[in-house]
């Protein structure tokens, strides 16, 4: 590539930076309040954190395209099952953009137990998601506990222990 070439292609890069809005790379953080949201779930019922106070979260989103995503999802039918009476909730949010459907058909077919809505642009960028599978879990108070990125046995074990610990606390 000829020098002038690649000074247009770096100014370039540098204009569309500069142009990002600020909000998609201040990530969320452990310890932060979880961001407000309002969704709507597939099975038609309004949902936003204010729903959630008082419960541990685990908050999902995922992509039915995505193998991790795939992978977590029975971990977590799983936990739901254990702890759900005991004050653990679910949600999860979807980053498909091909439509309702394709995430209904998604959910039947693997008898997801929890809720499941469709995540807006601005969900995704109040909690500063740029890849998936990401998994917030998020205490009684509103608080962000941890955030696994990726998924792994691991990261199952690691939440599922989180999750003990934090329904435990008063």
């Amino acid at each position: 590539m000829r020098p002038n070439k690649l000074i247009l292609w770096f100014a370039a890069a540098v204009l569309v930076l500069a142009l990002l809005p600020a909000q998609v790379h201040a990530a969320l953080r452990a310890g932060q309040p979880a961001p407000n949201f309002k969704a709507i779930t597939t099975s038609g019922q309004p949902v936003s954190m204010d729903n959630y106070r008082g419960y541990v979260l685990v908050i999902d989103f995922f992509a039915t395209w995505c193998p991790p995503c795939n992978e977590s999802i029975p971990h977590l039918i799983d936990i739901n099952r254990k702890y759900g009476k005991q004050g653990l909730q679910i949600l999860g949010l979807s980053m498909d953009e091909d439509g309702e459907q394709i995430v209904k058909s998604f959910i039947d077919e693997r008898r997801i137990n929890y809720p499941v809505a469709l995540a807006s642009e601005q969900v995704q960028i109040d909690y500063g998601i740029v890849s998936v599978p990401v998994m917030f879990v998020i205490d009684k108070k509103g608080k962000v506990s941890e955030i696994y990125r990726g998924y792994s046995d691991e990261t199952g074990r690691s939440m599922e222990a989180l999750i003990k610990k934090l329904l435990a606390e008063k």
